[in-house]
């Protein structure tokens, strides 16, 4: 029906040609062209003077056309139509199309917030007036149009990063080590979203609580171990153990998110002192050199006693068996390690022409000056 009245200036001349050509046919088959009398136009027709002819209609009296043609009554009848919808029927005249535009807009409203396309990385959350309905997976999914019901997507395989300090030490975090000393650390916390509903529903903002308890679980832990296990082998079971009491906390709030790690990026003395810690780390690492050193040496003379010790044995074992053998031995050994370092002349029995080594003799003198002179 609204097409119908769009085109009511086309249909209007339509309707005009149509009912001109109805009047021009009604009139022609009146002329009762072949009475008896003839022609009605004719010396016996109504028209004349002649009398009337009996077979032909009485003549109709016509209503005056408002426009012209029979227009005025189609305008009648449009608008008895009117007044039976209650006078909310469109004017021909006014060519609503406002109404075609509202009625494809709010086709186009329903049809694009009711059908959602909720990706396999992902969940949907629907709430209902602004309270949770119904959690949706993947998929196509269909709600009631906005604003009665929306739809939030929430990905819940990404693995979300929030940074705690500076590793360029433009924000210093420091935190009381359990012997006193004061720990510049920097580090990462990893975490997942577990439950959209709770996640977006629970705790009014997510990541500002989990930098906050990342915060309050590292000084708890770090407030239980020594600098030394802070800045050195112990930064692994520290980040195991904060990440565990973060879960355990986070649960208790109800908000939705797995923790999956903890990584300690920087642990480092304040700025202040860090030149003087640097310092005292490496005398103490020198310290510790010359202690090792020690114990290596010690460890060796140790050993060499030991041999020494178990050498003895041997030969008191022996001595007990041939006491004048063994001393006799024991004698020529100590001889030979001693005359061994020295230089010697030996001198046989009297009858016999010994051997000089003349030469060296007379040299023995002059190297002995020269060894004093050097």
């Amino acid at each position: 029906m609204p097409l119908f009245f769009a085109g009511a200036g086309t249909y209007k001349g339509f309707m005009r040609a149509i009912f001109g050509w109805g009047a021009r046919l009604a009139a022609s088959l009146n002329e009762n062209k072949g009475g008896p009398w003839g022609s009605s136009g004719g010396d016996g027709g109504s028209g004349g003077d002649g009398p009337r002819n009996p077979w032909e209609q009485p003549p109709r009296r016509r209503r005056p056309l408002a426009t012209g043609g029979n227009l005025g009554s189609i305008e009648d009848l449009l608008k008895k139509g009117r007044e039976r919808f209650g006078g909310r029927f469109p004017h021909q005249e006014g060519r609503p199309y406002w109404l075609y535009g509202l009625g494809v807009f709010v086709l186009l409203w329903v049809l694009f917030t009711s059908f959602h396309l909720v990706d396999p990385q992902e969940k949907g959350v629907v709430t209902l007036f602004g309270r949770y309905s119904r959690t949706v997976g993947p998929g196509i999914n269909f709600t009631l149009p906005m604003p009665i019901e929306r739809l939030q997507k929430v990905d819940v395989s990404e693995i979300r990063t929030t940074d705690i300090g500076s590793p360029d030490r433009n924000n210093e975090n420091l935190i009381l080590s359990g012997d006193q000393n004061i720990i510049d650390l920097a580090y990462s916390v990893r975490w997942t979203i577990r439950d959209p509903q709770m996640y977006l529903f629970q705790i009014q903002d997510p990541d500002k609580t989990i930098s906050e308890v990342a915060e309050s679980a590292m000084r708890a832990i770090v407030a239980t171990v020594s600098l030394d296990d802070a800045i050195g082998a112990g930064r692994s079971d520290i980040e195991q153990r904060v990440a565990l009491l973060m879960q355990q906390m986070l649960d208790r709030y109800g908000a939705g998110v797995r923790i999956e790690g903890v990584a300690i990026k920087q642990s480092d003395p304040p700025d202040a002192v860090n030149n003087a810690f640097k310092e005292v780390t490496a005398a103490q690492q020198e310290a510790q050199s010359y202690i090792n050193q020690a114990r290596a040496y010690a460890q060796q003379v140790t050993a060499r006693a030991q041999g020494e010790a178990a050498a003895f044995d041997k030969v008191y074992a022996q001595y007990k068996l041939a006491p004048e053998v063994t001393r006799r031995r024991m004698y020529y050994d100590t001889m030979e390690r001693v005359l061994s370092k020295v230089d010697k002349t030996i001198v046989e029995a009297p009858g016999v022409t010994p051997y000089l080594a003349l030469p060296e003799l007379r040299d023995r003198p002059k190297a002995q000056a020269e060894g004093a002179a050097r």
